[in-house]
């Protein structure tokens, strides 16, 4: 499903934030990407995501060399990539229910095939409180869970997560993590940034640590 060889990214001039990383992900896998503060986490997931070309060497995704795919090649993969941003992204301007159910607007589907679902959705993360607010008057927690909540209301190929539980409690983070865990189960590919070990501890799943730039996997 992902393929990277000795990939390495610098922005500009600058010294390499990453250098030499390479490792796969099957198709129905789970990993914990895991590293300290800069480390560059968020780079990786924004290269798994196409937003970013790598410095050098090569990247596949879903089996196609991403340096030869033209610009629509590229937003073909993306939607079947799930993704929850640090900063959530969400839309003023839509209420929960609509942020939540836009990827499914976006894709031409009927309101009447998933209205029951984004509501469903929204109630297991906690939001079944707050389906008609706007983002502006949602916590930070709340906006995070709304984020997750997007990503994966399409059930996609592969997900991304950076930093999905960093500002929630634990008992809501542990929630989280059984509906990656259920995603995970249906199919989907997970992969999910955090250095939150505590959180690590309650999934056995293979580990890519990030140290200094280069990567290194790890069983658990």
């Amino acid at each position: 499903m992902i393929r990277f060889d000795n990939v390495g990214l610098r922005y500009g001039s600058g010294p390499e934030i990453l250098r030499d990383v390479t490792f796969h992900v099957l198709p129905g896998s789970f990993h914990f990407l895991t590293g300290a503060s800069g480390a560059g986490k968020s780079s990786l997931l924004r290269l798994l995501f196409m937003s970013l070309r790598p410095s050098r060497g090569l990247i596949f995704v879903f089996g196609e060399n991403v340096a030869d795919l033209p610009p629509p090649g590229r937003t073909a993969l993306r939607r079947r990539i799930g993704i929850v941003f640090q900063d959530f992204r969400l839309l003023d301007h839509l209420t929960t229910w609509e942020n939540v159910a836009l990827p499914l607007r976006v894709m031409g589907k009927k309101e009447s095939d998933y209205a029951e679902d984004v509501t469903d959705l929204l109630r297991w993360v906690g939001l079944g409180e707050r389906i008609h607010a706007y983002p502006e008057i949602l916590s930070g927690g709340e906006k995070q869970r709304a984020a997750i909540a997007r990503a994966v209301i399409t059930r996609p190929e592969l997900l991304l997560a950076d930093e999905p539980t960093g500002n929630v409690d634990p008992a809501i983070g542990s929630r989280l993590l059984r509906l990656f865990v259920e995603l995970n189960r249906l199919g989907t590919s997970v992969i999910l940034a955090t250095h939150d070990y505590s959180l690590m501890e309650q999934l056995e799943a293979p580990r890519l640590m990030l140290d200094k730039g280069q990567l290194k996997v790890s069983a658990t």
